[in-house]
């Protein structure tokens, strides 16, 4: 049973009081008044401080103090260091360090340039130096002005939506990539605590007028992408054909598409292992394999000349890499005003609007983008690919919608 009251609180005399629990009432003999948690953690007694006393007795249920989350608070009276004490007991029993616990609560959530910045350090040593310093530029140009001064944690859709909206149809192409790096940018704050979301997904762009064709804009909608493939996979099969559907179906970019090799794919495990000199990252990344993506491989083993491991998938007649121009025909042949790099675009903006209970975090994988480590740790390695896969198996689905892709034409000659 607790032994201390709320009078008993306010007329304690100097010293240790307890209340039970391994809460304390401690009492200096100049009177200030503060509360001590006793623990035992890892077989250890530790002593804990969770405040000074409030003996405030006016404090209204409505007052803004009581909207700060229990341990973020200093001041506490009797019932709330009780609240405090249990659960940071709860956390020791647990097997976490309740000091650890309190005090990462106290860390200040930075704004959203000081989360930039951050962001930019730690994850710009995997890019190249055109990349880090466009990921930077673009940010502090056009979110920045905006967002900048904002805390990360208050962030939401309609924030961004309004950051974007005077260049949504003025220069799309930035937009997308504005969007895109103000994802990463919350997506890194969740990693380090300072969000409890992931960046918002579809409802980022409700309110804003829909991309049409024209201008620089070059990434097809990816609601006419099915019917796009399907058309592509009526025609005759050819390498570059082949090319081009496997860059669809796995969104990655055509020149890692155009390098690969047959010692890189694992159709056992159904993974396309790329090696790090391959990447524009520079970093190893494995992509994981649908049926409609393996049955493209399949048909470009019937057109498989070179047996030898090292074996480019989709090679041109001499047996070298394809040309970038030989896809970008394929697409004006085919009398479309959008690019092949721009398919990205189509799946990424797919995965927010269609997926959306698969994190940004792990659509960013699936195209190869960096995403802290710490992130990847969170959602454990093991569950990170097998929610790419789930995302990929989810784009094969919508790419399915309007003909099976698989059947493809057999070449004739």
């Amino acid at each position: 049973m607790s032994g201390l009251t709320v009078l008993g609180v306010k007329n304690a005399k100097p010293g240790r009081h307890a209340d039970g629990k391994g809460l304390y009432l401690l009492v200096k003999p100049s009177g200030a008044r503060s509360w001590m948690l006793r623990v035992q953690s890892d077989g250890k007694r530790q002593d804990i401080g969770l405040g000074s006393v409030d003996l405030d007795p006016r404090r209204s249920p409505n007052d803004a103090v009581n909207e700060v989350p229990i341990m973020h608070r200093r001041l506490l009276n009797l019932g709330e260091a009780r609240e405090k004490a249990q659960a940071l007991r709860r956390l020791a029993k647990a097997g976490r360090d309740p000091i650890a616990e309190r005090d990462k609560d106290r860390t200040p959530v930075p704004n959203f340039k000081k989360a930039l910045l951050s962001c930019h350090a730690d994850l710009s040593a995997g890019w190249g130096p055109k990349a880090a310093a466009a990921f930077l530029s673009s940010l502090e140009e056009h979110a920045v002005p905006t967002l900048g001064n904002m805390r990360v944690d208050q962030i939401e859709s309609s924030h961004i939506r309004d950051m974007l909206a005077p260049i949504w149809t003025r220069i799309p192409v930035m937009a997308r990539k504005v969007r895109q790096r103000t994802g990463t940018v919350l997506n890194y704050a969740k990693s380090n605590g300072w969000r409890t979301t992931e960046a918002p997904g579809k409802s980022v762009t409700m309110g804003l007028a829909r991309h049409t064709a024209g201008g620089n804009f070059a990434a097809m909608p990816y609601q006419d992408v099915p019917a796009f493939a399907a058309g592509l996979a009526s025609k005759a099969t050819t390498v570059g054909r082949l090319a081009l559907l496997f860059t669809i179906n796995t969104a990655a970019r055509s020149g890692e598409v155009r390098h690969a090799q047959w010692a890189h794919i694992d159709l056992e495990n159904k993974l396309w292992n790329r090696p790090a000199a391959q990447m524009k990252s520079k970093v190893a990344h494995s992509v994981t394999l649908t049926d409609a993506a393996v049955e493209v491989l399949s048909q470009a083993v019937a057109l498989r000349v070179n047996a030898k491991p090292d074996a480019l998938v989709f090679p041109n007649t001499k047996g070298l890499a394809l040309s970038d121009m030989t896809l970008s025909k394929i697409m004006r042949d085919a009398k479309s005003a959008y690019t092949v790099h721009g398919f990205r675009s189509s799946f990424r903006d797919f995965a927010a609007e269609q997926m959306p209970t698969i994190p940004d975090a792990v659509a960013e994988a699936a195209l190869a983008h960096a995403v802290p480590d710490k992130v990847e740790r969170a959602y454990k390695r093991t569950d990170f690919i097998e929610m790419r896969r789930k995302l990929l198996e989810g784009w094969a689905g919508h790419l399915a919608s309007k003909s099976n892709i698989l059947r493809l034409v057999p070449s004739h000659g």
